[in-house]
Formats: C-alpha cells, structure tokens, sequence
C-alpha cells in the first residue's frame, strides 16, 4: 500500500452542545488502559464470566453504526460507554488485515500461482515476525485513532530503521493508513500489519483515550492556552506558520473558520455520510495494473494480474466492497491499454493469455452484477459502467474476431427485458455483454428463493411431468434456466461467500440435467428409427457447456467437489459446522458440512460423485464447434482443464457404477450425445474425452470401454461423404449457424488427439486378437492423416517388441498393416518423412517375417516408387543383416533374391533413369537376369537417360570387369553432351576424360570411334587439348595387352582419329580466344596472355603449328588493334 506520510484530515467537525461536567463523573486527566475493568473480551481472568450487557451493545454498535450517528441519537453519552464503543471500533478478526497485505491468505498461494512462494516476505508475515521479536513500540489509541512505531532491524545492507505508523478505523474496518517508510505497494506494508497485529492481540496493552476533541472538551481556558503553547514548543518547527494562520482566521470575525460549528477531530470517528469500507490506494491499483499490462507478459506480470484477479474474488466472498472497487480500476486500465487500439488498427489478435485475462476480467463483473444482495442503485452505476465500457470500439469480443454467431440466450430467459434481438442487426458481442445482460436478472422468484434458503423444500405431491416442471419425480426441486446462466447464479453466490446456497442451487441444477438427459434418452428412442434411417441428426446445443465463457460445469464441479472435500470456508454467515468433524485419508471421504442438503442426494451418493457426473454429462455433451481460433482453443482447454481435475480423483465402486451409467447414456443418448449413433459433422470430437473414459472404464468394464472408445474415433467433418445434418430444431433452440465448411483452426490438434485415443487402444488391447482386428479397421476408416497412422504404426511396432516379452505377431501385423496403408496414402504426395517411412516399413516387415517381405516386394507397385522399390526395399532384403535376422536357409535366400531381382527389373523397366543401375547391382549373381537389366539400360539410353546417369552405368561396368560393355555405354552418354567453349569446369569433363582414357585403353579402333564423338559434343579447347596430350603419352591398348610391354608405335598426330583431334582443338582456341576478346577487363590481361600460351602449345603439335599460330597471332592484332595495351603484351609475350 502506498502510505502517504500526511496523515488525512478529519472527517467531520466535533462540538458538545449543551455538555456538562456533571453528568461525568468518571472523568480524568490521564488515560486508562483498554484492559482495565470489563474491558476484557469475556474477561482476562481465567475463570471465564458473562459478557456484560454493555459490551455486547457497545461492540455491536461499533460494527454497526458512524460514532456521528451516536452522538446524534443519545444527547448524552456516558465516558464508559463511548470508551467501550471506541475499544470495539477496532477490526478483531486478523483475516481481513491479512487479505489487505498480501496477494493471497493461508494455502491458496501456491495453489494459485503454481510455484513456491516465500511467505516470509510477504508484508502480513513480515508483520507478524516483526510483532513477536519485539519490534512495535509507543502504541497509543486516541479515539478511532491508532499510533506507533515499528523498528526495522538492521540488516547487513540496511540501518536500522524507525517507521512511525498511523490508523484510522471505522466500524470494524482500518479507514486509513500512513507509514514513514514510504513503501509503495498495493497493499498495506509489513510496519502496518504488525501495528494492527498489537492491538488485535494485546487490546489490554494499548492505551486508550477518548477522541481529542472529547479531552479538550475537559479543559478550562488556562488548560487549553498550556495546551496548546506546549504542543506548538515541541513542534514550533512544523506547526507554527500553521498555528499562527490559524489564530489570525480565529481572531477574524468574517472568517470561514468562524462560519463553521465546531472543529475538525481526526480521531472522532466517522460521520454518517462517510462510507464504511477498508482503505484501499486506488491510485497504486492503477498503478500496478498500468505496469503489469505495459510488461506485455514479461516478468511474470500476466501472473500478477491473476493474482489480482484472486484478490478481487477474495475480496467479494468476504463481502468486501472493495472488490467491486478494485475490479473498476483494473478494469479502467485494462480498456485504456493502448495494444487494443495497436491490434485493432494492425488487424492482429491479442495474445492468449492476454485474452484469458480479459475473459477473466468478465466473469469477475458476471459474478459482480448477480450478487444477490446488492443495492438497486449499485446494480445501475454497474449497468452505466459496463454499458460504457461496451460501447468503445476498442473492447475486446467475447470470442476473438467471430463475436456475432450466437443468440442472446441469456436474455431469451422468462426474465430477460429485452429478448431475442434480430440476428442481421446484433452487434457483436463483448467480453461485458454477457455481465450487461445478466443486470437484467433478479433473486426474487419464489421457486428460486426457496431452493437456495430451505433444505427441506420438497413436494412429494407433485405430478407435473412436463419438460419445465419445479419437481421431479421424487419431489426434489428443479431449476429450468439458460445452464450457463444458471450456473453464474452458483458461482455469484460462491463468490459472495454464500456457499450453502450456492450448493442448493447447484445440487438443483444437476438433478435437472439428469432428469433432461433421462428425457432426452426416451425422446431419442422414441424417434430412434426414423433418424437412423434419415441418416442425419441436429444440433441440440448451440453454446456447449465446455469451453463457455461462464465455464458452467466447470462452476458445478468445483462447487460440489470444495464441498464434499470441505475446503469452502464459511466464516461468512456461519454456515459451516467445524465441529468435531475430521477429514479422511480418503480423498473423496466428506465432511458432513451441509448435512441437511444432502437429503436431495441418491443414497449412498456423496459430493463428489455428483460432481463426477456432472462433469461427465458436461463433456460428453453434443456441441458444435464454435468459430474462432481462440474460441476453438478454449474449448480444448477447458476440456483438458476438466478431465486434469477428474484424473485426481480416485476411482471406488459408487464412482464406477456412475461410469458405467453415464457411458451407456452417452452411447445411445443420440443427438444430445457427442458419442450418440449419429451426431452432427461440426461436432466438437469426443477423443479426448474418450480416451478417459477407456482408461477408466477399462479394468472394470472392458467390453464398454472398448465401445466408447471405437464410436469416439470417428471424425466426421473430413469425412467427404457426411451427411450434412439436420438443420431444423425439432426441439427448443432456433437454427442460427449457417451450412458452409468450417474452419476448425485446431484440426491439428484434433487429429492428434485421434491419434492418440487410437494409440490407447492399440496398447490396451496386445494379446487380443479380435480387438485389435477392431481397432484397426476402426483407425483404417476414421484416420485421415498419414503422419498420424505411421506415428501409430510406429507405436504398435514397440509395444509389439517390448524387450521383456515375445514379440506379439498379431500386433505386428497391425503396425505393418498401418505401414503398407501409409504406403498406399503417400505414394503420389510429397512427404519429408517418406524415406523414414519406407525404411521403417521395411524393418517392420523383417519382424513380421519372410512371407511379409516377398509379399511387398510383390505388390511394390502399390506401395513405393521404383527409385524407393530398388535403393531401398530390395537393397535391404538382400543385405546380410536381413538374413541373419531371419535366419534363412538357402532355399529361402534363393526365393527371396528372385523376387528382389524381379523387382529390380520391372523397376529397371519403369524407371530407367534411377533404377537401372540399382538394377544391375541386385542382379549381378543371375546371369540372365544381369543381362535383362543391360539391354534395358541399352534400350533406353537412345531415349529417356542422361549423359551422366550413362556414364555413372558405364563406369559401374568397368568396375565390374566389362570394359566393352562399359565403352558401348560411354559412346552413348557422349551423344547426349554438350560442353560449350567456356564450360571449361564442368562435371562432366572427367566422365570425357575417363571414356577417352578408356576408348584408348581398349584399342586404336575404339578410340578412332570415340573422338569423332567428342570432337561434335566439346567445343571447350582445354579439355580438348587435355584429351589430345593423354592420347599421345601411350600407345592404344596398352591396359588391353594386361600388363605386357606394348611394342606398338605411338599414334600419329598427322593421320586420323589424332589429326581430326588437333585440328578440332586449334579450332576450339580460335574461336574461344574471340569470343573472349569480345567483353574482355584490363583485369583479365594477363590471364588471356597464359590462355594464349596454352594455345601456342597446342598449335606447336602441328607440323606447321609455329606458321598457323604466327597467322593467328597477326590475325589477332589486326582485328583487336583497338585494343592497345593488350596488344602490347601480345607483341611482347609472342612478338
């Protein structure tokens, strides 16, 4: 809290008309201390003695009523009995100070924020360490006033320090505060909380005196002159430009001082007109809030809010007027955040957790405006204040930017003022509309006002079994209410510290939810037939229960569970007993806090199983999918939020049999059910849910669970042939959505979730074969994405091979079935993932068995690309690791290389290009087979293959000891290349100079064949005089005559194939040289200077060389003239 070190003037002027010392004979000087004579609370003494009649009247007009009103009321008011009303003005109970001086009381602070918290520097725990050492000192009350000082021990950093500490009270409540050690904070500092701590404590230790103005009252004018004199010595510094101002407005007639009754006493209490409510620094609220939201989200500023958000709830269940105050500013500083006004002018979304605040912030106000005990007047100022913040452009839709799809259902209540608008002319809705409506709604209903305040309302007599009756069947209360509306009215009275009728009306709310769901079974059956016929159903619930705004079942859940785990604290109103009752080890074992409102409990039934079926009813109702990307999130994530709660609790026999019951009626619940035979396609999915259910139901109904799990799987809105639903309303809600194809931003997640419900199954059921045929066809008809069904594949592969057991060939043959499936899906589209796939499918299929991979190998077609058939299958089933895996005897190794060269071949046939040379590689210990594989690489070598897929096959074969096959080969990739003049680093000038190396190598025939071939496909002279000089070195056919000396004479440069050669080589120089000399730099000079050089070498190897290059060079300076100094380092280089 930020204390103000000026001490806040008096409230109201004090005068005692008509006083008269007589009528005080009690009066002193000096003061008394509050513990003296019956002052004690009962007694200090040990033997406890009956509170007197003063005191019970004195503490109850100080909780009750302005000391103003006092005075006014009674002329004359004894000094014992204004002490004993100013002894009890004080607050007595620490919970409120507490509350005032740190984010959260008791055990709700880890719980809240999720992490450890260090309560030893929270303010109320500092304060109350600095109370018990010792450390509060000079404590003095003087009317409704409280004074002292608090020392700050030293510490290694810090001197030690004095505080002096100031506290106004009123009613019960500290008005005011002020502390000298300037801390700015929200709530109220350590020094404060320890000086509250003294008097709450030690009232007996604590000087009290009557108001000042009451002591003056005493003094004769001698007295008051003294008085005053010797206040203004002690203080000259400080008070007397004040005092003597004072006494110049005193001394004038005319003055406004002189105009006015009385003078102001800051320790008279309150005036009537003053409100009764704590001290809050709204400025510092502001403040904090301002700094938290301009955090962005940084430094935990989101969790801070959160807390301030619990502070405010903690504020109303304690029926604090503050919360609705506190709750105004962080509103005020949430709308005045300037990123609503960034985001809407850029066209981008908040946040999500920015957004879970705003959604917080309105719920906050819902509760607000449905406390059943406000004032007329205050509900108005609400209305005013939210109607305000609704209207400005910048406020926050309820569900992002999808704000205007659902009907006002809240105010189409019987209550409603306004009803249905017209749905073209709604305007969207806000994060306040729901509270703006909810200001229409009222506590005055008889039924209503009898459920929440009588245990014992019942009607056994009633026999009304329409849809809206007030009882059911047994005579217990119902409450027909829009749900979500319903359960605001639960979680209002929750917050406003009403827990017992909060449960009433919750308890209400579920029978009637059981009896609708009962209803709605036998309408379901009575109709049954003509909808599975039709093949189509409708949407019963527009706004689903999970992932609403007002969280309704999330509301009932906590509700009954705080309840049947006694956790509701209801020091408010005295509702609960904390009588001898004790908590059970047993999680779900209850006190009987509410004993008498569980007369509308089945028997045997408790707390907690309601609250059980309440939230399995919630989830596993059918509800469409709302638009919006956060809406859709929120509906995940309350989802999760809700089964997270329900995983805590422990499954016994009573919870079970709830199970069991509400699985059956969600099975054959029909449209109302979200696992009903048929349910609309933009239905929210059931897997999540599901995947609970199975898991839970499974060791005690396996058979239901599998049932509930099989119909969760479906996920009909990518089904292309789903029926696309029943639009019409059969029933109570009117059709708004309109027929288009959604936008469901979460599918991702959805599918994911499939997936692993699926995966669930797939575990549970290893061993059981029939199952497991179930589940996978189930996962065949209802999984459309490949990543997901390889992902389960890939998890029934390990469960099947778990380390410390068999392998399980059944699920084998399911994760090898899926395998071929995502085979089947990704054979024609791109997959990152699809090598991965094809090597893993291949692994799988090892495991299975022999059989399984000839069988792939068999069907390829249908599953890989050839290039994947041939690099991978076949290259794999034909490795040693295979063999040994499977341990095959010769007869088998011989069956499977048959089927793996028959697939090399027809891969060969279709895709030479890649293929062949794998081809060739399997096939090479079949010598009809090897042979097949080359004249399918010979046949398409004219056609479809490239000059270095050629060459790669070419040099394979030389490797492999066919050097004519390789040459034949070679020949062939030449005609498909083409290297111009300046492609002088090309790839595929070694794959040239190795065919020329090997045309050489095999003879002079062979290499008269090749050159014409290389002198039309490279026109660049360096590799060409590189080709012509290695001719030159050896004599053709050296490599041929297998390592003997070659007597042979070296080939002519003057006679074919070598002169064809040169001459294709000079030639090539030529031209190179004036197509360079076209854009050549100065910066390439002297680079063409050594290309020319190059070239001279070349020309030299002709007989008349030295002439053609002098002709040439000559040609050169003539033409290129212009030129001149690269002229000139011709001429000096060449002449």
């Amino acid at each position: 809290m930020a204390e103000r070190v000026q001490q806040p003037p008096a409230k109201r002027l004090c005068c005692r008309p008509g006083y008269s010392t007589t009528c005080r004979p009690g009066q002193r000087v000096g003061g008394t201390v509050c513990g003296g004579s019956g002052s004690g609370q009962g007694g200090s003494s040990k033997t406890q003695s009956p509170e007197s009649l003063l005191d019970i009247a004195a503490r109850k007009v100080a909780e009750k009523w302005p000391f103003q009103r006092v005075e006014e009321r009674f002329e004359r008011i004894p000094e014992p009995v204004q002490r004993r009303i100013v002894y009890w003005s004080f607050p007595r109970s620490e919970r409120e100070i507490c509350m005032y001086s740190s984010f959260n009381t008791g055990g709700e602070e880890s719980a809240s924020s999720g992490e450890s918290v260090d309560e030893t520097r929270l303010p109320f725990r500092r304060g109350i360490a600095l109370l018990e050492s010792g450390c509060v000192d000079n404590v003095l009350q003087v009317g409704f006033h409280l004074s002292g000082t608090v020392t700050e021990p030293a510490t290694p950093s810090e001197p030690e320090m004095v505080c002096s500490v100031a506290i106004s009270f009123d009613r019960c409540k500290i008005t005011s505060v002020t502390c000298g050690c300037g801390n700015k904070d929200i709530f109220y500092c350590a020094h404060v909380v320890a000086l509250s701590l003294y008097r709450v404590r030690r009232p007996e230790q604590v000087k009290l005196h009557l108001p000042i103005s009451e002591t003056l009252f005493q003094m004769n004018r001698d007295q008051l002159q003294k008085f005053v004199q010797y206040l203004i010595t002690v203080h000259h510094t400080e008070v007397l430009p004040t005092a003597q101002k004072l006494a110049d407005e005193i001394l004038s007639q005319n003055s406004e001082i002189n105009q006015v009754h009385g003078a102001p006493d800051p320790t008279a209490g309150a005036s009537v007109d003053d409100e009764n409510c704590w001290h809050l620094d709204e400025e510092q609220v502001q403040e904090q809030v301002k700094l938290f939201l301009s955090q962005g989200g940084y430094h935990g500023s989101g969790k801070q809010l959160n807390l301030l958000f619990s502070k405010v709830r903690e504020m109303l269940k304690m029926r604090d007027s503050n919360g609705a105050r506190m709750l105004t500013l962080i509103t005020e500083q949430f709308m005045a955040d300037p990123r609503l006004a960034l985001w809407r002018q850029q066209g981008t979304t908040m946040t999500d957790k920015y957004r879970q605040l705003w959604d917080e912030l309105g719920a906050l106000w819902m509760c607000i405006v449905l406390n059943p005990h406000c004032k007329p007047e205050q509900k108005a100022a609400w209305l005013r204040q939210l109607k305000k913040w609704n209207s400005v452009d910048v406020c926050p839709l309820e569900d992002g930017n999808h704000g205007n799809e659902l009907p006002n259902l809240t105010n189409a209540l019987p209550q409603g003022a306004h009803g249905n608008q017209d749905l073209g002319t709604r305007p969207h809705r806000t994060v306040f509309t729901r509270a703006i409506e909810a200001c229409d709604l009222h506590w005055q209903d008889s039924h209503l006002q009898h459920i929440i305040n009588d245990d014992l309302y019942t009607n056994y007599c009633y026999h009304d079994n329409t849809e809206n009756s007030l009882f059911d069947s047994r005579g217990w209360p119902l409450w027909h209410e829009h749900v979500p509306t319903a359960c605001a009215r639960v979680d209002a009275l929750r917050s406003h510290g009403y827990p017992r009728e909060a449960l009433r009306l919750a308890i209400a709310i579920v029978n009637t939810l059981r009896r609708q769901q009962q209803k709605q079974l036998e309408l379901f059956r009575n109709h049954k037939k003509d909808l599975l016929h039709k093949g189509v159903t409708s949407i019963t619930n527009l706004e689903g229960w999970v992932g609403h705004p007002l969280d309704p079942i999330g509301t009932l859940f906590s509700t009954l569970m705080e309840t049947g785990r006694g956790d509701e604290d209801g020091s408010q109103g005295g509702f609960l007993d904390f009588s001898a009752s004790t908590m059970s080890s047993s999680k779900h074992s209850e006190l009987h806090l509410f004993p008498s409102t569980r007369r509308f409990l089945e028997e045997g039934e408790s707390y907690l199983a309601l609250a059980v079926e309440t939230a399995l009813m919630g989830l596993g109702q059918q509800r469409i999918m709302p638009d919006g990307l956060y809406a859709q999130e929120k509906v995940c994530r309350n989802e999760e939020h809700l089964i997270a709660k329900l995983q805590e609790v422990d499954l016994d026999d009573t919870l079970v049999k709830i199970f069991r019951k509400q699985a059956v009626f969600l099975l054959e619940g029909g449209p109302y059910s979200g696992l009903g035979e048929l349910i609309y396609r933009e239905s929210v999915p059931m897997h999540t849910f599901a995947k609970y259910l199975f898991t839970c139901l499974l060791p005690h109904d396996a058979e239901l669970a599998y049932k509930i799990a099989l119909r969760a799987m479906r996920l009909p809105v990518l089904e292309s042939t789903a029926p696309s639903g029943d639009m019409s309303r059969p029933h109570h809600i009117v059709s708004v959505v309109p027929n288009r194809y959604p936008r469901w931003f979460t599918l991702s997640h959805i599918e994911s979730q499939q997936c692993e419900l699926a995966s669930t199954m797939l575990t549970a059921a290893k061993g059981d074969a029939r199952r497991l045929e179930t589940v996978l066809e189930s996962i065949q008809k209802n999984i459309h994405s490949s990543s997901h069904i390889f992902k389960l594949a890939q998890d029934a592969f390990k469960i099947a091979t778990l380390m410390d057991s068999l392998p399980d060939i059944t699920l084998l043959k399911v994760s090898l079935e899926l395998g071929l499936q995502v085979m089947r899906m990704t054979l024609s589209t791109l997959n990152w993932r699809r090598r991965e796939m094809v090597r893993w499918l291949v692994t799988c299929a090892t495991e299975v068995g022999v059989y399984a991979l000839d069988s792939i190998m068999q069907s390829w077609f249908t599953l890989f690309t050839p290039t994947e058939a041939t690099s991978i299958v076949a290259t794999t089933v034909m490795s040693n690791s295979t063999i040994v895996r499977l341990h095959l005897d010769c007869h088998q190794q011989e069956n499977l290389a048959s089927s793996a060269r028959t697939l090399a071949l027809q891969c060969a046939m279709k895709d030479p290009q890649n293929c062949a040379l794998s081809a060739l590689t399997l096939c090479e210990k079949d010598h009809i087979a090897f042979e097949t594989a080359y004249q399918i690489v010979l046949d398409a070598a004219t056609t479809g293959m490239s000059y270095t897929q050629l060459f790669t096959i070419a040099r394979y074969m030389e490797h492999r000891g066919y050097p004519n096959r390789a040459y034949k080969l070679a020949t062939l990739a030449m005609a498909h290349l083409n290297l111009s003049y300046n492609q002088d680093t090309h790839p595929a000038i070694n794959d040239v100079l190795w065919a020329c190396a090997l045309s050489h190598s095999l003879g002079k025939n062979e290499l008269a064949a090749i050159i014409p071939l290389v002198v039309k496909s490279v026109k660049c002279a360096t590799v060409l005089s590189d080709i012509l000089r290695r001719c030159t070195l050896t004599t053709p056919g050296l490599v041929a005559l297998h390592s003997r000396r070659n007597s042979g004479k070296l080939m002519s440069l003057d006679k074919a194939p070598l002169r064809q050669l040169l001459d294709a080589t000079i030639g090539a120089y030529i031209n190179t040289t004036h197509s360079r000399l076209t854009h050549i730099s100065p910066r390439h000079y002297s680079e063409f200077i050594e290309f020319l050089s190059k070239a001279r070498e070349t020309f030299l190897m002709a007989h008349d060389g030295h002439i053609q290059f002098t002709q040439f060079i000559d040609n050169l300076k003539q033409i290129y003239k212009g030129k001149k100094k690269l002229m000139m380092l011709v001429r000096e280089r060449f002449g």
